[in-house]
């Protein structure tokens, strides 16, 4: 089976095809792949995929409804729809690629969901209930995670390289858009993001976690309105925010201004803040892991943690980032069981 995955990112889109018999938990070198930073080019992109595809994967954000990996349908799509809001970057556009996936492939190629938050579906309701009222459960307002792919990849991985499963571990994916998971027993346990990709963690754009009353003070004292707010916090804000240069670690390292200089260490520090709380969920840490653009790419950070964090007696592990494959394969385990 032969099998494209689409992952629209924050900031860019990655596609992998892959040929499979079986659903091995490594991946192999792909058939064919491609990293485009305009999401502008993916219907040329997804043309020189090399013929036959005989599904299509694609990585989605937010439904309230769907959480497992699933075969799209109208309801499904209706789904992915109404979780645009709280994930516009991801959502917006994969209902963008599947439409243009069908026009290329043909409408009888089988789509496939993978949804991101699947792997975070363990968490217990003192992990993902909200401390407001608690009316919200019933409006959908709850902590659901994101980065569940990767986090599932590397928690799997790691636990390969370290040679057992019961494990204790801190999974740091930190790209432009960032997260951790505190995985017990290959399980999630507790997460940063929430109920939106914007809680928790410093990004390259978004703000992560800020006292809500701020929000309060810019509507009633500055006249800012959802939108702008919107814009703001996911695009304004984090590592572009403090430092008026960029959103990019690279950049931000590169600089010597004192702006780039306070921005990674706000990055830095709540980072290991949030280590901290996670390891408290867990009692400890077997290991610490880092994943995705900036964990895999910046030893400064990695060595602050490291030193933070010496008296936990923690592994640290360098997983490559596998978010595409993770999609393959959960689409061919649900397409070979049904099939």
């Amino acid at each position: 089976m032969r099998i494209l995955a689409i992952n629209g990112g924050s900031s860019s889109v990655k596609c992998r095809l892959d040929e499979l018999s079986h659903a091995p938990s490594a991946p192999s070198t792909p058939l064919w792949q491609a990293h485009v930073e305009s999401q502008q080019n993916l219907e040329d992109t997804l043309r020189s995929a090399p013929s036959p595809v005989d599904a299509v994967a694609h990585r989605i954000v937010e439904s309230e409804k769907y959480r497992q990996t699933t075969r799209i349908t109208p309801d499904v799509l209706a789904a992915i729809a109404s979780g645009a809001e709280e994930a516009p970057a991801h959502n917006q556009f994969e209902l963008r690629a599947i439409d243009v996936a069908k026009r290329i492939f043909g409408p009888a190629i089988p789509q496939v969901a993978v949804f991101d938050s699947s792997f975070h579906s363990t968490l217990a309701p003192e992990a993902y209930v909200y401390p407001g009222p608690y009316e919200w459960l019933d409006l959908g307002i709850r902590r659901y995670g994101f980065h569940g792919l990767s986090h599932q990849y590397s928690s799997r991985r790691a636990a390969e390289l370290l040679g057992r499963d019961s494990l204790r571990l801190i999974v740091c994916h930190l790209g432009n858009g960032a997260s951790l998971c505190a995985v017990r027993d290959a399980k999630s346990v507790d997460t940063t993001m929430g109920f939106s990709p914007l809680e928790g963690l410093m990004m390259g754009t978004r703000s992560g976690s800020i006292d809500p009353a701020i929000l309060i003070y810019l509507i009633r004292h500055r006249g800012y309105t959802a939108d702008r707010l919107d814009e703001i916090l996911n695009r304004e804000s984090g590592l572009l925010g403090v430092s008026g240069i960029s959103g990019d670690m690279r950049d931000i390292l590169n600089s010597d201004a004192p702006r780039a200089k306070l921005a990674f260490e706000i990055y830095a520090h709540r980072l290991c803040r949030e280590i901290g709380a996670m390891a408290g969920v867990l009692g400890g840490a077997d290991a610490i892991v880092f994943t995705g653009g900036i964990g895999e790419n910046c030893p400064p950070l990695r060595e602050i943690v490291a030193k933070r964090f010496e008296f936990l007696n923690a592994k640290i592990l360098v997983i490559h980032a596998e978010e595409e494959w993770e999609m393959v394969r959960e689409c061919y385990l649900l397409l070979s069981d049904v099939s």
